[in-house]
């Protein structure tokens, strides 16, 4: 699951670093990466690449941003407490 995480995450940076440095404003586009990103947002480096898409998106759509946010709370907050445990 790690390596396979740690490819998708390069994969998705490369996509998410276009879009910012094209200044995309497609909601398309920004919200099929980030319903894949999802997936692997139990990864930290996946999460931060996630976090910097919601940044940078927010400001385009922030009740759609807030969603985004919403679903990740809602998959993966509570895994990471339980690891602390």
């Amino acid at each position: 699951m790690k390596r396979l995480a740690k490819e998708a995450t390069r994969q998705y940076s490369i996509e998410v670093d276009a879009i910012i440095r094209e200044q995309s404003h497609s909601r398309k586009r920004i919200e099929h990466l980030l319903d894949g990103m999802l997936d692997f947002c139990f990864d930290d480096g996946m999460l931060t690449l996630y976090k910097k898409l919601c940044r940078y998106y927010f400001p385009i759509a922030p009740d759609v941003t807030a969603t985004y946010i919403y679903a990740y709370r809602d998959m993966w907050d509570n895994e990471k407490d339980k690891k602390k445990l």
